[in-house]
């Protein structure tokens, strides 16, 4: 099984890499996607390398897409191509995890109308703006999607990742 996260510079460190180690441990392989491959660095220092760009990424070879905060999604949903990955996930009601900011991408995407979620609270208006039903909880699910709010709920994030795959593998 392969995941797919996508983020860029100024990403929420524990936000990447906390879900990339538990996914890794759980055996699948991952493909870290950005604007282009090489090197990202998040918000307090941590270095990973971005394995994929963009442009090269076939959401058909992925089996959940991984949406980390910090300040790399205020970029990521600029670009079309990380929309279009968002949107094909959606479609084809694969998972998709985001965390703190990463609902950025899925708001920009046109997707979370009708969905319940959260994110990091200063997103919450743009979240309801988008027609989400916000929830202040640690962690929300909604079809295909699992939200988080911040870093302190990551235990929660990646357990109900980690429950989600168990599914997928069944």
């Amino acid at each position: 099984m392969r995941a797919l996260i996508i983020s860029a510079d100024l990403f929420e460190d524990s936000e990447l890499n906390v879900p990339f180690h538990a996914l890794l441990k759980a055996g699948l392989d991952i493909d870290i996607a950005s604007f282009q491959k090489g090197c990202i660095t998040g918000k307090h220092g941590l270095r990973l390398e971005a394995t994929v760009s963009l442009d090269d990424v076939n959401p058909k070879r992925y089996a959940i897409l991984i949406l980390p905060g910090g300040k790399a999604p205020a970029a990521l949903r600029k670009d079309p191509k990380a929309l279009e990955i968002a949107r094909y996930f959606f479609a084809h009601d694969k998972p998709v995890a985001a965390i703190c900011h990463g609902p950025q991408i899925l708001i920009s995407a046109g997707l979370m109308d009708d969905i319940e979620a959260t994110g990091y609270k200063s997103i919450k208006d743009e979240l309801l703006e988008a027609g989400a039903i916000y929830k202040d909880e640690s962690v929300v699910i909604d079809r295909n999607l699992i939200t988080s709010r911040d870093p302190s709920d990551l235990d929660d994030f990646v357990g109900a990742i980690k429950k989600c795959l168990r599914k997928l593998s069944t």
